[in-house]
């Protein structure tokens, strides 16, 4: 997992509330778990103006220029600027995947959807909770200001504006450390590895016939 601690990034607005994962990612993509090849079908059904299917060579298919994904302004964009209840809906991971395929690596909102928040943490995206006050003033300094970027760091647990307003968010701290060192589920039992080496051969002499191939 790619590890968190500093993001300086481009802000894309995407001023609607209670979007759900089936938005983010529909549900006709479901049949890969790859973790990659979700960034073109971020927001599908939003983002181009015909239906599409898994295998379709996206890149032909016709956008919908009024999406903000599709605006030159915010090509390149890691950080998502979202409403409430962000990712809400089905449980499914391949929200987030489709959210750091594309390249997100950020979302700020007033509250995420419990399932979606903790995914993101598992797999390298910050979900990122500032007031809904402190959101609306984001929200209107972007969609003013061409090229606008935060700057998130994660061990300071601060958002710098470019006028240099520094706003604290929270973050539980073992999910911070896991953030900050580039560790998912895999990762953290894998620090072990010494010790669940010496466990085994350990179990191996004391029960032997728990491995017999008989």
């Amino acid at each position: 997992m790619q590890a968190f601690t500093r993001l300086d990034g481009l802000v894309i607005p995407l001023d609607r509330a209670n979007v759900d994962t089936d938005a983010i990612i529909p549900k006709q993509y479901l049949k890969s778990v790859k973790r990659t090849g979700f960034g073109p079908n971020l927001f599908d059904d939003w983002r181009y103006l015909e239906p599409g299917e898994p295998g379709m060579d996206h890149s032909k298919r016709p956008l919908n220029p009024d999406f903000v994904l599709n605006q030159a302004r915010y090509q390149g964009a890691q950080i998502l600027l979202a409403r409430k209840n962000f990712g809400c809906g089905s449980s499914r991971e391949h929200a987030v995947w489709a959210l750091t395929d594309y390249g997100i690596r950020a979302v700020i909102a007033p509250s995420f959807a419990e399932i979606f928040f903790n995914n993101s943490f598992k797999n390298g995206l910050l979900p990122l909770v500032l007031s809904e006050t402190q959101v609306d003033e984001l929200f209107v300094e972007t969609q003013q200001t061409p090229g606008y970027r935060l700057v998130i760091d994660l061990e300071a647990q601060t958002v710098t504006t470019p006028d240099g307003r520094d706003m604290s968010f929270e973050v539980d701290a073992f999910r911070k450390y896991c953030l900050l060192n580039g560790l998912d589920d895999i990762g953290l039992t894998l620090q072990h590895a010494d010790a669940i080496r010496a466990y085994e051969q350990r179990r191996i002499q004391e029960a032997p016939w728990l491995f017999s191939a008989e």
